[in-house]
């Protein structure tokens, strides 16, 4: 299966369930839960839990790389795709958490631990450069964002590994390429799980894939969220920083993306910029 295609199947759900939550109404009153009652086209949210992948790790992935480490986060989700969405029409935007910016205190900014699993075996360095590439496009734009690699935990390099922020791991898995967290997620969940796929992504190359990843480890949205894009909108749970850009690195090309690639672009540097200071 070609790329486009494969990260078309995957977004296409989310894409789809948005528009007809955008086009219903749910009551949310206690005769009439969301959970086990639905309106028009728009699933319980059983239903939509039953359609959601499960991760190794036991994460929900929405949004095509997204992880939600529990149900209840699951729920806070499908409700947000439930409310109405409004007409932000600026920015890389960055996620926010009770109408709080999603973010990395100063300190922490300038130290994002992470190790890269033993597991990979012989693609190991291939990880471990791709994850410098990718990490450089945020840094090089900053001097407030540094991500740190631990080598010395590469061997033990789980969620559970406190020594480090994140771990990166690998997995086996067809419904994404690689997958990451936002700063608010639970330390049990903050790991950038990868696929094999990502050395045979055509022209999506390795450092601009985990590149995009980092960029939601640092807090940014997927682009095409907006609603200059048309379609594949996830939630209002976000914060305008910069002008829409359609070839933005956290945007999908194929969501009415203006760029067939992965590339890193000088909104995506305004962003970070913008979030975490020059």
């Amino acid at each position: 299966m070609q790329l486009s295609a494969r990260i078309s199947r995957i977004s296409l759900g989310v894409a789809c369930l948005a528009t007809a939550f955008a086009g219903a109404l749910v009551s949310t009153s206690s005769s009439a839960d969301a959970t086990t009652a639905s309106t028009g086209d728009v699933p319980t949210f059983r239903e939509f839990e039953a359609s959601t992948y499960v991760d190794v790790d036991g994460a929900y992935v929405v949004n095509g790389d997204e992880a939600l480490a529990t149900k209840a986060e699951l729920k806070k989700f499908y409700d947000r795709m439930v409310s109405t969405p409004d007409t932000r029409n600026d920015g890389l935007i960055v996620n926010t958490v009770g109408g709080v910016d999603d973010k990395w205190s100063a300190s922490q900014a300038l130290n994002l631990t992470y190790c890269v699993s033993t597991r990979f075996g012989t693609r190991h360095d291939d990880i471990v450069a791709a994850m410098a590439a990718g990490a450089g496009l945020w840094e090089g734009a900053t001097s407030k964002v540094n991500f740190v690699y631990v080598p010395a935990q590469d061997a033990k390099c789980t969620t559970r590994n406190n020594s480090i922020l994140f771990s990166v791991e690998p997995v086996s898995t067809t419904q994404y390429i690689a997958r990451s967290f936002f700063p608010s997620t639970p330390k049990r969940s903050r790991n950038v799980l990868v696929d094999d796929s990502i050395w045979t992504s055509g022209i999506w190359e390795p450092g601009d894939i985990l590149g995009h990843e980092l960029g939601h480890v640092l807090g940014f949205r997927h682009e095409h969220t907006r609603p200059e894009a048309g379609t594949c909108f996830e939630d209002n749970n976000w914060r305008p920083l910069t002008p829409y850009d359609a070839a933005s690195i956290m945007h999908y090309p194929q969501c009415n993306g203006s760029s067939a690639d992965l590339e890193f672009q000088a909104s995506d540097a305004a962003g970070v910029r913008a979030l975490y200071g020059a």
